[in-house]
């Protein structure tokens, strides 16, 4: 791979800058553990002028009305990404450390569909206003109407996993909906965001102050944004511990929260499946090094059948291919850092001393000597009460969880403080459907199904999270709701 030369700069007001105090920090290739380059290190004085910015644009511009604008902003960064599109491909690979077989999926081709498209083509379709008709109300006969109109400024808070799916799709909905905003990426996978706001600033017509990307190492500078009164919503997506206290420092100015946060899904094989063609998509746990929360990592299988399915997932996970993430032919890369490595590693060893049975994997594997990698790890024999059936890993490692009954499979699902998403499998469509109205999850892929789509509303019951990335329910919650009323004719 050619050398890469991320932007160092930030977006703030329209203009592409260093941080304040002329501080960088490093970029680091969690593959290899060489640094990549510098990138801004932003500090509570950047993002304070990108919040004045967000602010001053959102309340002095036409922005919030003008739809013709912003369909075509959004247009214009469509062709701006796409025109640089295999450059971003290899700085997502370089820095997330993800598969580059995966880019050509969630991790950047898939939101490139339509994560920009879908909410431009909203802005002609949707209904900004409705008539209620005429009602009378207090002797007082009124014509009665619905306008919707943005919020105001959001506060996106991106994490280091997916970072372009995440960030389009927050960013897509946040701007055809007539919001400003500032976007503060993870500092573990800082150049995607500040080459998005390179393109913002040099080719298209987004007005000073309507996008601002601010980088930082801190990450008590993304918590200004809110505790800052002047920010009215904050997406967020992440960990349930940060959204929790997200929701604490933005209850005094009490801010709308879109919190997309943690998950341990379930795979449900209910017993008229066939194992031997079901088992070895089990494998997709290792994807991106398991590192997506909608990732199914409690695989749930007949009692009567758990050595034998036991046996079929070891064999599938000890085939997975991993290592170079610029190689084609591995499905994962690296965990995204060193601490993050630990932290998987640390579950691992709760497994084992709770009396999981490891079964293959469990160690950082020896033909990898740099890089932050842990081989696949499957566990069988788990009671869903251990650490590792009940916290979220966020690395390459699957529970095997036997069921009596398919009650049994339900309370099992269910019995869990994330409720994101999951699969069930069945060779009865009805009997998959009707499991799967009973399991409280956000998303559930039946049969196969694949829900994905910026049409298609993501999100978690319980303590994954409130609200929706994308779909309609996405679209509205960055819109207010405004009632007048006019005297009738």
């Amino acid at each position: 791979m050619d050398k890469l030369q991320g932007e160092v700069r930030m977006l703030v007001d329209g203009e592409l800058v260093n941080a304040a105090s002329g501080k960088t920090f490093d970029n680091v290739n969690p593959a290899t553990e060489d640094v990549l380059g510098p990138v801004a290190d932003g500090s509570a004085e950047d993002m304070a002028r990108a919040i004045a910015a967000a602010r001053r644009a959102f309340d002095e511009t036409d922005w919030a009305t003008n739809r013709g604008l912003r369909k075509r902003c959004l247009e214009q960064l469509q062709d701006a990404l796409e025109s640089e599109r295999e450059e971003l491909r290899s700085e997502l690979v370089a820095e997330v450390g993800c598969p580059v077989l995966v880019t050509y999926g969630p991790q950047l081709d898939a939101p490139l569909e339509d994560g920009l498209r879908w909410p431009a083509k909203m802005i002609d379709e949707f209904a900004w206003e409705r008539d209620l008709g005429e009602r009378e109300a207090f002797g007082i006969p009124s014509r009665r109407r619905v306008w919707k109109e943005p919020v105001g400024v959001v506060g996106s808070i991106v994490p280091w996993n997916f970072p372009v799916e995440i960030t389009i799709n927050k960013l897509g909905q946040t701007l055809a909906t007539g919001n400003t905003t500032i976007i503060k990426p993870a500092p573990d996978t800082p150049w995607n965001a500040t080459r998005l706001g390179r393109l913002i600033a040099e080719r298209t017509d987004i007005p000073a102050g309507v996008v601002n990307v601010v980088t930082s190492s801190d990450h008590l500078v993304g918590e200004t944004l809110v505790t800052d009164a002047r920010v009215d919503v904050i997406s967020f997506t992440g960990s349930t511990v940060t959204g929790q206290r997200i929701m604490e420092k933005g209850a005094p100015t009490l801010k709308r929260v879109f919190l997309e946060l943690g998950g341990k899904s379930v795979n449900l094989l209910l017993d008229d499946v066939d194992f031997a063609t079901q088992l070895g998509a089990a494998a997709f746990t290792c994807m991106h090094a398991g590192q997506g929360c909608a990732i199914a990592t409690r695989l749930l299988v007949p009692r009567a059948r758990h050595d034998e399915a036991a046996e079929i997932v070891k064999a599938a996970f000890e085939s997975v291919a991993y290592g170079d993430p610029t190689d084609a032919q591995n499905i994962m890369g690296p965990l995204v850092s060193a601490k993050q490595r630990e932290r998987v590693l640390g579950y691992i060893e709760a497994g084992r001393r709770e009396g999981a049975q490891l079964l293959t994997g469990g160690g950082r594997p020896a033909r990898l000597p740099r890089g932050f990698f842990v081989e696949p790890t499957v566990f069988a024999h788990v009671d869903n009460s251990m650490t590792i059936a009940q916290e979220e890993i966020f690395g390459p490692v699957l529970v095997v969880i036997p069921y009596e009954d398919d009650d049994d499979a339900v309370r099992i699902a269910n019995e869990s403080r994330y409720g994101l998403s999951g699969m069930v499998t069945s060779g009865s469509e009805e009997r998959a459907l009707s499991v799967a109205r009973r399991i409280r999850t956000g998303t559930l892929a039946v049969n196969g199904g694949v829900w994905y789509g910026a049409d298609s509303p993501f999100g978690g019951y319980k303590m994954s999270g409130i609200g929706r990335q994308n779909g309609l329910e996405g679209f509205e919650q960055y819109l207010e709701t405004k009632t007048i009323a006019l005297p009738a004719r």
